[in-house]
């Protein structure tokens, strides 16, 4: 059994790492608000995009309206877009992620390569050996629309120089404070059937009812020749977003956790060091009425 001193050491660190912990779930639970508040933000911006675009794609001669729209023939090469976060501590969060894009793409009949968006997912997929095209690290806490546009024009560059056939985002979706999901979404070439990916991805389809009816200004080429590419970079965008919300609540989680756990742990060391402390006053009354009987058997 340890000694007083040493345990009381120890109590005296494991305090220490709780008010850590404790400091660093404050901090989380502050910071995912307001990410939440910027996903809710971005929302009413992509839905009306989406809905240009939806009724863009079904007019008759999707493929040749715009490169961006094109299906290709075969697949050869695929881009992958791999949201995670540039720190730890923020429990099985990047872990997740990786697992999910790992499995999803292990077996892949193309050529898979990256573009990090993330510290750790940049590492993690160094270490196992991947082809990492790119990497985005250091993002603001509060990143805005220009921060995320390199990452979109990388993606919408090589999809139209053919370097990739097809692109892929994979990120983090958030539920809610305790259930954050990995999420896979095409990119590119942009798809518009499937009203899952809308409810998935925080966009809304559209209403029931009669078809909305648009007049384009200079003309429909001019608008998709700006919208698709920005879209595309919208959807990267609420993506971070979405992860950046994941990962302060995931690390929220992880830091109460951590904090209950020291908290248990410190309790527990009180109660051993008690009883370290009794034994040692136990053995030193012990001592002092052994020497008292041996003086007086001396005297």
């Amino acid at each position: 059994m340890a000694n007083a001193r040493e345990v009381k050491i120890r109590i005296r660190s494991v305090k220490n790492i709780a008010q850590v912990t404790r400091a660093l779930q404050a901090v989380s639970a502050s910071r995912v608000r307001k990410a939440m508040e910027a996903v809710e933000g971005t929302r009413p911006y992509a839905t009306k995009a989406w809905q240009v675009l939806t009724h863009i794609a079904g007019q008759p001669g999707r493929n040749s309206l715009h490169p961006l729209l094109t299906e290709r023939a075969q697949v050869n090469n695929v881009l992958v877009v791999l949201v995670s976060g540039d720190r730890g501590l923020a429990g099985p969060y990047n872990t997740n992620v990786m697992r999910f894009a790992r499995e999803h793409f292990r077996n892949f009949e193309a050529t898979v390569s990256y573009v990090a968006v993330g510290r750790k997912g940049a590492e993690l997929l160094f270490r196992r050996g991947e082809k990492v095209m790119a990497q985005f690290t250091d993002m603001p806490p509060e990143p805005s629309f220009s921060d995320v546009s390199p990452v979109g024009r990388i993606v919408v560059d090589d999809f139209l120089e053919g370097k990739a056939d097809e692109v892929y985002l994979v990120y983090t979706d958030f539920v809610n404070m305790i259930s954050q999901v990995p999420t896979l979404k095409k990119l590119l070439p942009l798809e518009f059937d499937t009203s899952e990916g809308l409810v998935q991805s925080g966009f809304s389809p559209a209403s029931s009812g009669p078809a909305a009816a648009y007049t384009y200004e200079p003309g429909q080429v001019e608008i998709l020749d700006q919208i698709v590419p920005r879209f595309t970079a919208l959807q990267i965008y609420q993506a971070l977003l979405e992860s950046f919300a994941s990962e302060h609540a995931a690390r929220m989680v992880a830091m109460k956790n951590a904090t209950d756990n020291a908290t248990d742990l410190a309790g527990a060391l009180t109660l051993e060091y008690n009883k370290v402390r009794q034994q040692t006053v136990t053995n030193e009354m012990l001592d002092i009425a052994g020497g008292a009987e041996a003086l007086a058997q001396a005297a």
